[in-house]
């Protein structure tokens, strides 16, 4: 399977509409399927009147108020997408948007209401026969009961859906196992190119955008076909354009262009897929936006530093995996200075302002700095960045007080 049409399959299953086709499907067929299967079976399997009689007045209550609940949970989620973008960051509401429960819960509503609706009209025209009409009713009484289970997990899940804490545990899983995957291995499989780019042909990219996912499995293929190697340089989460060098190679082989600027998926927008940095480039968005002055929130900014030191946290410390898989491609991976810089360089610089952030953020800096000791430069240069940031803003008092601070978590 290409990396392609994988990344096609991934997008559909995170679509609502998608699951409302589907969903949608099922209760047609379901709905058509009950005359046939009743016309199939003998005279003598319900002897017994089991309410088919009363089958019309319940598909008629369904239809009624399953297309109200439809409509108010699409305004709900509608609602709680517009307010993670305006209170947290736009990139978090994509995975709002891909919320699994809500999707189902939809999706489930709508075919209810469209087996009703086919039952309705099936009725009506005479599809059903005595013994078709009990198949029905003993699969309304299925749908009404998955209806009221669906309900019940719809209400629990409002409660917290689309709020500033779901919002923050969304883009943090999304982050941690991008980069939990990234610490596996950090090349995908390849070889690692650190350094200048190397001599030989340039492949530029096919389109205009951000790499959101590349098959390093097709280059391999190509690169032992046409017998080079292959340089990657943009990997997921580069911006592209259709005079940028995505690739380099010692051949100028005409296949192997073909092949590696097939392999690559641009799109529009980031995905958090494959992009190790764009988790917690979100958080320290939602980080930054609670610290402007029209929010102040720098509760919300020290739930963010909690977040990013979690997902750190559990980036230091996973158990790199380097196979190589592919040995004819060279990739040029993100490095640890990135992420950071990426995570906590906002938070320092809009957070100046707060003591009690930048404390947080120096304490949180410090604890990773003891949880990955070879990886001590690279952190206590985010704290000291920090420091030198709030010196220029926070009166003398407080000036004093975080350079203590700092002295002392740092001094060992």
């Amino acid at each position: 399977m290409s990396g392609r049409f994988s990344h096609v399959l991934r997008q559909l299953g995170r679509r609502v509409w998608a699951r409302a086709v589907l969903f949608t499907t099922l209760a047609v067929v379901f709905a058509l399927i009950a005359g046939l299967i009743g016309n199939a079976l003998p005279e003598s399997t319900f002897p017994f009147d089991i309410g088919q009689d009363s089958v019309g007045t319940i598909l008629q209550i369904i239809a009624t108020s399953m297309l109200a609940v439809t409509t108010f949970s699409l305004t709900t989620m509608v609602t709680a997408y517009s307010s993670a973008t305006t209170n947290a960051t736009p990139r978090a509401s994509l995975l709002l948007i891909e919320d699994s429960t809500s999707q189902n819960a939809l999706s489930l509503f709508l075919g209810a209401f469209t087996f009703s609706l086919v039952g309705i009209i099936a009725l009506s025209t005479g599809y059903y026969g005595d013994r078709g009409r009990t198949i029905l009713f003993l699969g309304t009484l299925l749908v009404v009961a998955l209806i009221v289970v669906t309900l019940l997990r719809w209400i629990a899940h409002l409660t917290n859906f689309g709020r500033m804490a779901d919002v923050i545990d969304r883009v943090e899983e999304a982050a941690s196992s991008t980069l939990r995957a990234y610490a596996t291995s950090p090349t995908l499989g390849a070889r690692a190119w650190e350094g200048r780019a190397p001599k030989g042909a340039a492949i530029v990219a096919p389109a205009t955008g951000y790499v959101v996912s590349i098959d390093l499995a097709m280059i391999e293929r190509a690169a032992v076909a046409a017998d080079t190697t292959v340089m990657i340089e943009a990997m997921p989460g580069h911006d592209v354009d259709i005079a940028t060098p995505v690739a380099w190679s010692p051949s100028s082989d005409a296949e192997l262009t073909r092949a590696v600027q097939a392999a690559l998926v641009i799109e529009a927008h980031r995905d958090f897929t494959q992009d190790p940095r764009l988790g917690v480039i979100a958080l320290s968005e939602i980080g930054s936006r609670a610290l402007s002055p029209s929010t102040n929130d720098p509760g919300t900014a020290i739930d963010v530093i909690a977040a990013l030191h979690r997902v750190f946290v559990d980036l230091v410390t996973a158990d790199a995996e380097p196979d190589l898989v592919h040995p004819h491609v060279y990739v040029r991976a993100p490095r640890l200075e990135d992420l950071v810089i990426d995570a906590f360089r906002p938070l320092a610089r809009d957070g100046a302002g707060h003591i009690e952030v930048q404390i947080r953020l120096q304490k949180c800096l410090a604890a990773l700095a003891r949880v990955a000791p070879s990886e001590r430069r690279v952190f206590k240069r985010a704290a000291d960045q920090a420091r030198e940031l709030a010196s220029d803003v926070l009166g003398r008092t407080h000036s004093n007080e975080l350079r203590a601070i700092h002295r002392r978590l740092w001094s060992a």
